[in-house]
Formats: C-alpha cells, sequence, structure tokens
C-alpha cells in the first residue's frame, strides 16, 4: 500500500538520502493533504534513481519536509530525536501560587495595577492573607510599570512582598496590608476546584480543570466523577477558563466522554477519515481500527464512573482562549449523543488527528532504522462523530462572556457572585442564554493574565494506529 511505481525492494537507499527517503515516503503513504501536493503524488516518480535525483536537490531534510506540507500546516513536525518523545508528566512549576492580571493605570502612563485571580491550593499563597479580587500595585515597595511587572512578579526574587491597594474603578489608593509570598516546588493538584450546587431540582456538578488531558490526570477525574455520581449529579458544568491546554490522545479523551455518558456503552463516540488511499485500505482491511467506541473502563481494575447526563456546560472563556484540539474532539465527539452548551469563546476548529512514524516497514518504533533518530508527526487524519460531522470553522458558543473578567466584580470561585457562573446557572435554570453585552464599560486597558504563558502549544490530538508493511 501507498507506494510509488516501480519501486523496488532490493534498491539499496543512499547513505545520504536514508532520512529523505523516510520523509518522502512516510508523508507520500500517510499525510492527510498528499493529494493536494504535487511532488507526494504516486505518478510524481517513475523510479527510485528518479526519486534520489529529487530529493538529492534538498540541502536537508528539514528543507524537504517542510517543502512537501501544504500552506498553513502548522501541526506537523519532524522530530530530530524520538527520544524526546513522551508523554506529559505531573504538571509542576516553582511558584508562589499567585495567579494574577495586570490593568493600565486608568491614571498613568507608566504604572499598571495587578489584581489577584485566584490562589493555587496548598500553596504559599494559600496560607497568606490573600485572595481573589484583591489589588496590589507595588513589590517591595517597588511601584509596578508596564515594564517592570513581568522581570518582577514572573522572573524576579524568589520570595518577595506585595503593597496591597484599594481599587473603585478609578483611583489606586494603597494601604497598609502587605503580603510576603515565597516561590517553592509545586505540584498541581488534579482538579482545581469539584463541588456540588444544588439550584431547584437540579444538582449541578461544578469541576474547575486546569491541567492537561493527559493520562496522568484520568483516574482522578474518573474519582471527581465518582464523586458527582454519588451526590446524584444531573447537570455538569466544566470551567476551562484557567486551563492550560494542550494537545492529548484519543484514548484519554473517550474515557472523559464516558465519564459525563455512560448510556452509550460500545456506541461510536470518534470516526477516522484518513487521506483517500490510507482510508481505502483501512476500510477494506481494518474497519474497525477508524472507529472509537464509547469505553466501559479504564483499565482492567477500574470501572469508569459515568453520570449519564444529557447536557453538558463547557465554560471557554479568556481572551484570545480558545480552548484546545482536545476539548475540541471531546465537544463533536459528545455532541451527537448529548447536547453540548459552549459557554464564552469560539473554538479554533483543530479537527485534525497526528501519529508518531518512524523509520521502519510498518513506521512502528519497533525495527526502527538505528542509523538516526528522526521521527515524523504529521497531521494523518480528520476526527467526524457518529453523525459524520467534524469542526474545520470551529464551534459558536450558545452564550457569549466578555474576554477578560471584570476586574471590579471578580466575585467567589464556586459561589453564585462569580459573575461566569451566575451566568451559566441561571441558563441551567431557564434554558435561555443571556450574553453579557456590557463588556469593560470603564475602557480599562488588560496587559496581562499570568495563565497565558503557561498555556501549551497545541500540536493536535494524537492517535496510536496499527499501519501496515509499506515496503
Amino acid at each position: 500500500m501507498a507506494t510509488f511505481a516501480s519501486c523496488s525492494k532490493e534498491y539499496e537507499i543512499p547513505q545520504e538520502l536514508v532520512v529523505h527517503d523516510f520523509v518522502w515516503k512516510g508523508l507520500n503513504a500517510y499525510y492527510l493533504y498528499q493529494d493536494q501536493v504535487e511532488d507526494l503524488s504516486d505518478r510524481r516518480f517513475s523510479s527510485d534513481q528518479e526519486l534520489n535525483t529529487y530529493l538529492s536537490s534538498f540541502v536537508d531534510y528539514n528543507s524537504l519536509f517542510n517543502n512537501l506540507l501544504v500552506a498553513g500546516d502548522v501541526k506537523s513536525t519532524l522530530v530530530e530525536d524520538y527520544n524526546t518523545i513522551s508523554e506529559p508528566e505531573l504538571r509542576t512549576s516553582f511558584t508562589n501560587g499567585l495567579e494574577f492580571g495586570i490593568i493600565a493605570d486608568p491614571n498613568s502612563t507608566t504604572n499598571v495595577l495587578g489584581y489577584v485571580t485566584h490562589i493555587l491550593p496548598n500553596s504559599d499563597a494559600a496560607t497568606k492573607n490573600i485572595i481573589r479580587g484583591e489589588y496590589f500595585y507595588a513589590v517591595d515597595g517597588v511601584p509596578l510599570t508596564r515594564t517592570n511587572f513581568e522581570s518582577i512578579l514572573l522572573n524576579g526574587s524568589d520570595s518577595f512582598t506585595l503593597n496591597m491597594a484599594n481599587f473603585d474603578g478609578i483611583t489606586i489608593t494603597p494601604y497598609a496590608k502587605s503580603v510576603l509570598l515565597e516561590k517553592l516546588d509545586y505540584t498541581y493538584p488534579a482538579t482545581f476546584l469539584e463541588k456540588t450546587i444544588s439550584v431547584n431540582t437540579d444538582n449541578i456538578g461544578y469541576l474547575m480543570y486546569n491541567n492537561d488531558f493527559s493520562k496522568n490526570y484520568i483516574n482522578d477525574l474518573n474519582n471527581s466523577f465518582l464523586n458527582f455520581k454519588n451526590q446524584s449529579v444531573n447537570e455538569l458544568i466544566l470551567d476551562l477558563r484557567y486551563n492550560i491546554g494542550s494537545d492529548g490522545f484519543v484514548k484519554s479523551i473517550a474515557p472523559i466522554a464516558s465519564m459525563i455518558t455512560g448510556q452509550f456503552q460500545d456506541e461510536v463516540l470518534v470516526k477516522e477519515e484518513w487521506n483517500s488511499k490510507a482510508q481505502t485500505w483501512f476500510l477494506e482491511n481494518q474497519p474497525d481500527s477508524l472507529l472509537m467506541k464509547f469505553p466501559s473502563e479504564i483499565s482492567q481494575t477500574a470501572t469508569i464512573n459515568s453520570l449519564n447526563l444529557t447536557d453538558i456546560y463547557i465554560v471557554l472563556n479568556g481572551e484570545n482562549f480558545t480552548g484546545s484540539s482536545a476539548v475540541e474532539l471531546l465537544i463533536n465527539s459528545l455532541k451527537a449523543h448529548i447536547n453540548v452548551h459552549i459557554i464564552g469563546n469560539q473554538t479554533a476548529g483543530n479537527n485534525t488527528g497526528s501519529i508518531t512514524l518512524y523509520n521502519s516497514e510498518d513506521y512502528d518504533f519497533d525495527l526502527k532504522n538505528e542509523t538516526h533518530t528522526v521521527a515524523l508527526q504529521p497531521v494523518v487524519l480528520s476526527f467526524l462523530n457518529n453523525n459524520d460531522e467534524t469542526y474545520a470553522n470551529g464551534f459558536s458558543p450558545d452564550l457569549d462572556l466578555c474576554a477578560n473578567e471584570d476586574v471590579l466584580d471578580l466575585g467567589i470561585l464556586g459561589e453564585t457572585s462569580d459573575p461566569i457562573l451566575n451566568s451559566v446557572l441561571n441558563y441551567i435554570s431557564s434554558g435561555t442564554p443571556i450574553s453579557n453585552n456590557n463588556c469593560n464599560p470603564n475602557n480599562y486597558e488588560y496587559l496581562f493574565n499570568s495563565i497565558t504563558p503557561q498555556r501549551i502549544t497545541d500540536n493536535g490530538v494524537f492517535i496510536e494506529q496499527n499501519l501496515p508493511n509499506t515496503n
């Protein structure tokens, strides 16, 4: 399958072209957009020698790889050393636990004002007298400005003192309170906030999740869903406003879908659509490999705790935050089965999946060519749900929110005083989404949010698939 005409198995690839040859053949076989790239056509070369002449025209294999991608493809990557490919580790950092935003001082062209968005549980800041919604104007007596706040708050001393202030929306008034913070090694808990909220006849599960969707946290999420199940939760709010995004594997997203539902066991959750020649081969030889069904267990010893929900509300809020590939896959996969309500932002439309290819006959890690460590991670498929719907244009929100939280009215996370949560609860109760169109009436200049630099570059969703021998 997926080889060019007149390819001879006996032909020995010149050593200097081994990686070039791997790059071309891997993309020719599996690149999703193979039929849009003339130089990847099966009819482009009539012999190994002709292919080698073409490959030799590139100064290196990176140049070749980039030349073979369609315009705008920023997801497909070449990995110089496959030993660096690994599952994400547990999320850790060196932090004092303060998460914050920065706005410009309305009365100054240089000074800025910090405000607390949230405090990480079990961090140093969690032991201090500081809470969400408070303001600070200086550190160790040095006023914060547009040019120094990042160097002081992010890259400065491991221990510093915040000088606090009152802010009435117009005037910043310093007062005597100060808060000493110290950076420490920190491991993030699996979930930031989990609680059940009773509204009329509804038991609403509220889960604020700020980590990635790797397998590291699946068991912890399953325990959270057990807690919700024991509290008879019948609606779920998944709040991702402080989520760091990142890519993921379909095998990690599927259990989460089953935690939310449970009534669709063995029904199709995700469909894969590869390039035309790979898709044809899979349909003829491995049709089941193109389908991911709702799983009932995480492992042989761990059953999935399911809520059997018919509605989920997903909060994607924050300036320029559009969720992640993993979240979009979850949304699209679920919406063929239940009502998925998106709160906040339009999503990006990352509807493709990637795979890791090694230089072996079946592109698997075993029996790989040991003369180099290059691997390919090209986009190879589009994701569809059980209704054959995809999402290249992303998803529009059912309930619009302001891009930035109101610095004057942050409320308490997990309580109805939090305007975002309160809006979602009203939507659940009334069935009518009422968007907030009165955003930033004071015209504050929002300069920074500490979550933004923590967000991980999204390389898409990865799949694992047994590929045929292509030689």
